[in-house]
């Protein structure tokens, strides 16, 4: 170890701690908007990432097709619960939002790809089909449960993890993939060379966080997101759709689920079960920010990656368990400070 060795540690941990960030961030965000323990966040990510290295490559990917038949269902959902009182402005608000929208994008997809147009292009499209499949996800599984229990969300959370798995094997194999680098220039400071793609890594993730600060804090819906997160009940009470906020939540976590990915894939070769292991470094960050603070969850993330960094560096073999550990003494602390509460007598 010396002194250039643990720069390039901590510019990777650095770098990695940045995705870890935006994961984690959009955890918090759906957990403390929907109560939702979003497992397949994961998902999100490899469906970015590949789906982004498959455009690049003229390839079209499944998951544009996905997006339809799930739009699809989800306009059926729609229907159904207006089945009573069926009004021309709702079906056409859950015509377009569920089936125009993901057939709209899947035509373009399908032109992109013959055409193999520039990296931009395939990543706003890669954008656009895994947001659609967030948003209709949220309809078709966690809307219907929106008032059970936490232990029942999370398991619907873990079935469509294991669904979306199969279905990424499904669309792109078991190969790997890697896509094209957004920037290509590099920049050098002292013994440390920056990359396109890390400085693309760092100032999208920067730009990301202070337009979600922006969001949440001059926005109506985003303060009526954070209105949901402290008070679903009272949210209703004064007004606000709470299911209309679930949407937005899921939006936004897919949205930066398939970001994280598309920043990763230039740099590391991803699989379709490899963003289930990403997705949990950024719930390890959640879960030292309590699910509650998007500040300690961001620290949290550059810890994460950090750790990583160096455990890669000094126990490469045991770096997992080493990142993993950290979630013992926080879950120690917070049961020791979280105040005793009485089992129920039969």
């Amino acid at each position: 170890m010396n002194t250039t060795i643990l720069l390039f540690l901590l510019q990777d941990g650095i770098t990695n701690g940045a995705i870890y960030a935006l994961l984690g961030l959009a955890l918090v965000l759906v957990f403390a908007v929907t109560r939702v323990i979003l497992i397949p966040q994961g998902e999100f990510v490899t469906y970015g990432a590949l789906t982004y290295a498959s455009l690049a490559a003229g390839r079209m990917p499944g998951t544009a097709k996905l997006a339809v038949v799930i739009g699809l269902v989800a306009f059926a959902f729609d229907l159904y619960a207006m089945r009573k009182t069926l009004h021309a402005p709702r079906i056409a608000r859950a015509f377009g939002l569920n089936l125009a929208f993901p057939v709209a994008v899947l035509l373009a997809t399908m032109w992109v790809a013959d055409q193999r147009m520039p990296a931009g292009v395939s990543l706003v499209l890669s954008l656009l089909i895994v947001a659609s499949i967030g948003l209709s996800l949220y309809r078709i599984v966690f809307q219907p449960l929106a008032h059970t229990s936490v232990l029942v969300l999370l398991i619907a959370s873990v079935g469509v993890h294991l669904a979306l798995q199969g279905l990424g094997l499904l669309f792109f194999g078991a190969e790997g993939q890697r896509g094209p680098t957004l920037l290509t220039a590099s920049a050098t400071l002292g013994s440390l060379r920056f990359t396109g793609q890390g400085m693309a890594v760092y100032g999208i993730t920067i730009a990301f966080i202070v337009g979600l600060w922006l969001f949440f804090g001059l926005t109506l819906y985003g303060k009526a997101l954070r209105a949901t997160a402290v008070n679903r009940l009272g949210a209703r009470l004064v007004g606000i759709r709470t299911t209309l906020s679930g949407q937005i939540a899921f939006l936004l976590a897919s949205t930066i689920g398939a970001l994280s990915g598309i920043l990763i894939v230039p740099i590391t070769t991803l699989y379709y079960d490899t963003g289930f292991l990403i997705g949990l470094k950024g719930f390890i960050a959640a879960i030292i920010g309590g699910l509650i603070s998007y500040p300690l969850t961001a620290v949290a993330a550059l810890v994460v990656g950090i750790v990583e960094a160096f455990s890669s560096f000094y126990a490469s073999n045991f770096k997992e368990v080493i990142v993993f550990t950290l979630l013992i003494p926080v879950l120690l602390l917070r049961s020791l400070a979280a105040p005793a509460v009485e089992e129920e007598k039969d």
